[in-house]
C-alpha cells in the first residue's frame, strides 16, 4: 500500500474513532477514576476502569478535546480491556515509544486501530493529545497499585 493510501486510511480509522467513540459514558459503582487535562490545547479526559479478578475489566471515558485526542481515548479503552495491569502498563510504554518515533516491540501486542496514530510522532505538538488518555491509564493504575 503506498504511504498516501495508508495516511489515508490512518486518518479514516482516527475519524472513526472521534465521530463514533467506543466505550464513550460512565460506569456505575465504584472505579478507579482519574482526571485529566492538556492545558496547552484544552483537551481533558475523564477515564473510569474496573479492575476485577487482576485484569481491567473495562474501561469508559468521557471529555472534551480534539479529534486525537478522544480517538486515541476510544482506541485505549477497547485495548486494555481483559489486559492485567502490568500488560496495560506495558503496553501503555510501547505507545509511548511509537508515538516519540522510537522503535517499539510490535510482536508483543496486536495495536489494531492503535496504529494509525503512528503519524502522530511527525508532530510533537499533538504527541500530548494522542498520550493524554494513556497517562490517565498508567496513573490510574499506579494509585490502584500504591492502595
Amino acid at each position: 500500500m503506498s504511504s498516501n493510501n495508508l495516511d489515508t486510511l490512518y486518518r479514516q480509522v482516527i475519524m472513526d474513532h472521534y465521530k463514533n467513540p467506543r466505550n464513550r459514558g460512565e460506569f456505575e459503582g465504584e472505579t478507579l477514576t482519574v482526571n485529566m487535562n492538556n492545558p496547552t490545547c484544552g483537551d481533558r479526559i475523564q477515564l473510569q476502569m474496573k479492575v476485577e479478578d487482576g485484569k481491567i475489566a473495562g474501561a469508559k471515558f468521557v471529555g472534551e478535546g480534539c479529534s486525537i485526542s478522544l480517538a486515541s481515548a476510544s482506541m485505549m479503552t477497547q485495548a486494555v480491556k481483559g489486559l492485567k495491569p502490568e500488560e496495560a502498563l506495558e503496553m501503555s510504554s510501547i505507545f509511548s515509544d511509537m508515538m516519540l518515533g522510537k522503535d517499539y516491540d510490535e510482536e508483543r501486542f496486536d495495536l489494531g486501530d492503535i496504529e494509525a496514530l503512528q503519524g502522530v510522532a511527525k508532530f510533537p505538538a499533538r504527541i500530548k493529545c494522542a498520550t493524554l488518555a494513556w497517562k490517565a491509564m498508567e496513573k490510574g493504575l499506579h494509585d490502584h497499585h500504591d492502595s
